[in-house]
């Protein structure tokens, strides 16, 4: 098959997301890929199409999308980016008959050039749903569903609706999000729905206890205490105002360290708050390189999930697969929406508390300190391989295309 892949980022450096590994599964097993991404104006760059580790990467210039950017420049950038898409491919890819578009969401804006290219080719389609918008955005207080912030919000689920109507397949990120969708849309026919997760390539594990203290004392970490990792995006869906509380709650804890990595809007509040309040079992550091981040996470003991409490849809954050993949028990603190640590509690390698209840937390840290994290480890280290295996990934989509001609 000649395939398509449309998604806002794809790194032209060595860094290679689950999206990429997920296509280089599409070309090991004989089929075409090709890309189009988007390329942010404040990088400076014009359209172009490369070839970046063998695959075609038409690199498409848009407006600002991601990073520290404003919601008025954001909110422009997502609307005009189906006409920057739709426009490139046309001009790029036009003596192209493709036999399959895949594309995730974000953005939900794309459902134009989909349908252009639908319509051009007579391609299939398969939606990977990664994030539930503009419902997120209005159970954080960023959109309403009256007023005028209610017009915005009745434009983007127009284009929600429009992108789910012009896919034949749908891929949600957990069962959670499967009941969801079919529940809050019910125009969409369920044979087409189906669980398709974040899934990585597996990789072999080669740490030692040695490695791991040489990790540690180099940053200043105990090397006596549970070391609980929090490592990804700093902001409002992570409800920080309740990570705060537990670093405070838990700051007694005398077998308990707190670790949190990354970058975002409130990284500097949870460094100023750490600092002032003199927490003496919890670090806040910057966002690594990618083979240090994941050095760090080996030398760790449990990872964190934390999901804002106000959420109604059911998130699923890519970060557990990094922490699965490096054999760490999960303690997963979330809205009562996720399934997340429904799994992880299920399948032996987690505990789950509500993201409203300090104290559900304060003991699943006391009951995780006493616990085999090893075998923990081991267990959702099998589960990745099981369930969130690339392959498992590429498996599932090309199920529907069976009969495609290599």
């Amino acid at each position: 098959m000649r395939i398509l892949f449309l998604t806002i980022s794809y790194s032209d450096e060595q860094r290679v997301s689950f999206y990429e590994d997920l296509l280089q599964e599409f070309v090991s097993n004989g089929h075409n890929v090709s890309v189009a991404c988007a390329v942010e104006r404040r990088t400076g760059k014009e359209t172009t199409l490369k070839k970046i580790r063998g695959i075609d990467v038409l690199q498409i210039r848009t407006g600002n999308l991601t990073g520290n950017v404003g919601l008025v420049e954001k909110g422009l950038s997502t609307i005009s980016i189906d006409n920057c898409f739709k426009k490139s491919i046309s001009r790029y890819f036009q003596n192209i008959d493709f036999d399959l578009i895949i594309y995730p969401t974000p953005p939900i804006t794309l459902a134009g050039t989909v349908k252009y290219l639908k319509n051009k080719t007579g391609a299939s389609t398969y939606l990977l749903l990664k994030d539930i918008f503009p419902q997120n955005a209005v159970d954080l207080g960023m959109m309403s569903k009256k007023g005028v912030k209610g017009l915005i919000y009745s434009y983007f689920r127009a284009k929600e609706k429009q992108l789910y109507q012009v896919s034949d397949y749908i891929g949600c990120m957990s069962p959670a999000n499967v009941n969801y969708l079919l529940d809050h849309n019910s125009d969409i026919d369920s044979a087409h729905v189906e669980v398709c997760p974040n899934c990585v390539k597996p990789i072999p594990l080669n740490f030692s206890e040695f490695t791991k203290d040489e990790v540690r004392n180099k940053y200043r970490i105990p090397l006596d205490k549970t070391v609980y990792l929090y490592g990804g995006n700093l902001g409002k869906p992570q409800g920080i105002d309740f990570v705060l509380d537990c670093l405070e709650a838990c700051s007694q804890l005398k077998d308990a360290f707190f670790l949190i990595i990354g970058g975002g809007t409130e990284a500097e509040k949870i460094k100023t708050f750490i600092n002032d309040h003199k927490v003496p079992n919890a670090m806040i550091l910057g966002a690594l390189p990618k083979d240090e981040y994941e050095g760090m996470v080996r030398a760790c003991d449990v990872g964190l999930i934390f999901l804002d409490n106000r959420f109604t849809i059911p998130n699923f954050p890519s970060r557990i697969l990094s922490y699965l993949q490096s054999s760490l028990a999960v303690l997963v603190a979330a809205d009562h929406a996720t399934d997340m640590g429904d799994i992880a509690v299920s399948n032996g390698f987690g505990w789950k508390c509500y993201s409203d209840d300090i104290q559900s937390f304060v003991e699943a840290v006391r009951e995780s300190s006493n616990c085999d994290l090893r075998a923990m480890g081991e267990a959702g280290h099998q589960y990745l391989l099981e369930n969130y295996n690339v392959n498992n990934g590429y498996k599932i989509i090309a199920k529907h295309f069976e009969n495609a001609i290599l």
